[in-house]
């Protein structure tokens, strides 16, 4: 199997992968510069870069890579009794690079009014793909959105089978009402999403999640939910709010502060909950 082919077939299929590359060689080793490992998610192996310990040690940087999504450099001395499984004798020095591989990040936006439409073109620009789902025909359309890698005009229990929404999906909730907003909240926190938010003051926020949970969700599965959504930048016009929020998408994906914005967020929510429930 070829590792550029498989690299790009998890890619696509939304899976993440690293990618072990000999970047120098000094000396005799049982490889050779540029020979490539690739570890998927499930720990399964493409490729090889020698075999032995060295690979099982890149095997574990590999798993860690694709956890932290952060590169490694790795750099190893080989003597006499290195533990190769091919037997030969090396006594060289080879430096590995391991990388991670991460999927494009989709943005699916629903809801097709103004804020949507500066969403979707700054995400663009960020490096997103976008999709937009919204069930008016004359909102959804390629006219409003160019940019969109794919747009849906149907409802949105029609739309949600047909979404692969996985670890580097991103769901921006901006519907036209609070009955909209409640239907897909209600879908996306059963999702795998690395980010769902949602617009609203933080009061309809709290009104959303009450009447959610009288149907037997659970209080903790909106912890992660973002909302009110965005950075707080004082945003007030449909592209400052763009902005700020996929600024928050961005610092989900970088892990820039990411944890504590959504703690902070949970906490007013709950703590409101509270004193509204009493």
């Amino acid at each position: 199997m070829d590792v550029y082919e498989e690299l790009v077939r998890l890619r696509r299929s939304g899976q993440k992968c690293a990618i072990a590359t000999i970047v120098q060689v000094n000396g005799s080793i049982p490889s050779y510069e540029s020979a490539k490992l690739l570890v998927r998610e499930d720990g399964s192996l493409v490729g090889t870069i020698g075999g032995g310990c060295v690979e099982a040690e890149v095997w574990n940087a590999a798993r860690e890579v694709m956890e932290t999504e952060k590169p490694r450099h790795m750099t190893f001395n080989l003597g006499q009794d290195a533990a190769y499984d091919n037997g030969l004798i090396c006594g060289g020095q080879l430096n590995v690079f391991v990388e991670p591989v991460l999927p494009q990040p989709f943005a699916y936006i629903f809801g097709a009014g103004h804020i949507s439409k500066g969403i979707s073109k700054v995400a663009t620009l960020a490096g997103f793909a976008t999709v937009v789902v919204d069930n008016r025909e004359a909102y959804a359309n390629r006219d409003r959105f160019p940019e969109a890698d794919a747009i849906h005009a149907a409802e949105y229990e029609e739309v949600f089978p047909k979404l692969d929404i996985n670890e580097s999906s991103y769901l921006v909730i901006v519907t036209r009402g609070h009955k909209d907003d409640m239907r897909v909240l209600r879908w996306a926190i059963n999702t795998r999403a690395r980010y769902i938010s949602m617009i609203g003051s933080k009061r309809k926020t709290i009104g959303v999640v009450r009447e959610l949970e009288k149907e037997g969700i659970p209080r903790e599965a909106f912890d992660r939910i973002h909302a009110p959504m965005g950075l707080e930048i004082g945003a007030i016009t449909p592209e400052e709010i763009a902005i700020s929020v996929v600024a928050e998408m961005i610092a989900v994906r970088r892990h820039a502060g990411s944890d504590w914005q959504r703690l902070s967020k949970s906490i007013f929510v709950n703590e409101s909950l509270r004193t509204l429930l009493k």
